[in-house]
């Protein structure tokens, strides 16, 4: 079964948790989607500063904040993923409800945690 995962909230820079996810998922040979504030490029995956919208995203996995995930609810829900996993800091009661609402399933974890430990 595909994984194929949005890492919403992805960066360049080095030090950031949404880059190492990235280099954790292509390791893992989980395909990527990246969207981020700038555009770029980790490990052969493209980040992107517009939302595309692929058909098969089984996970989002988020590395922004509420207050910046407002701008990307319905884009979120809409993608109908399987899954979103809220990384630490990206706890969000709205987004939690309207993906409960919908079906999706949510997870309180960390992207590279459940990599390493085989629970992705």
């Amino acid at each position: 079964m595909s994984k194929k995962t949005l890492v919403l909230g992805a960066s360049t820079r080095q030090g950031r948790f949404s880059l190492l996810a990235i280099k954790s998922l292509a390791k893992h040979n989980i395909e990527v989607v990246a969207i981020g504030a700038r555009p770029g490029e980790v490990e052969g995956v493209q980040i992107l500063d517009y939302p595309v919208f692929p058909t098969d995203i089984h996970t989002v996995s988020l590395y922004l904040n509420p207050y910046r995930q407002r701008d990307y609810l319905d884009y979120i829900i809409g993608l109908k993923p399987k899954r979103i996993i809220f990384n630490p800091g990206t706890e969000n009661p709205e987004l939690l409800k309207l993906a409960r609402e919908n079906g999706i399933e949510v997870v309180f974890d960390c992207t590279l945690v459940m990599l390493n430990a085989n629970r992705y």
